[in-house]
């Protein structure tokens, strides 16, 4: 199972941005997919999460202001990113938990890439 993150780049401070991840490979079905990021020397947090059904999650520091949608069809999610600030730049990672064709008992994680995405003042 393979996850690829577009859409990151270099955005003014109170701009927007999309991301997208695909999920391909080896999957039966895609569980709970989620997008995380990480600030440079700051641990990886959670910024969105989505369940199947489409249940949604986001932490305070961006409700409101971060959008995830996905589509079960295309194994694809997305985040949309307004009024981004100074302090959202991080390298931003997809998360998927996927049943694969082979061990349908379980779901496992999986990550994308990372694709960089910077808010000037």
């Amino acid at each position: 199972v393979q996850l690829q993150a577009s859409g990151g780049g270099l955005v003014q401070a109170g701009g927007s941005l999309r991301l997208s991840c695909v999920a391909s490979g080896n999957i039966f079905k895609v569980n709970d997919m989620a997008w995380y990021r990480q600030a440079p020397g700051k641990e990886r947090e959670l910024v969105a999460r989505a369940s199947r059904t489409g249940d949604t999650y986001y932490p305070e520091s961006v409700k409101g202001r971060f959008t995830i949608s996905r589509d079960n069809a295309k194994n694809t999610v997305y985040l949309q990113m307004i009024s981004l600030k100074p302090e959202d730049t991080a390298v931003y990672y997809c998360n998927a938990r996927v049943v694969t064709m082979d061990a349908r008992l379980y779901d496992y994680s999986f990550w994308g890439q990372g694709t960089l995405v910077t808010v000037s003042s």
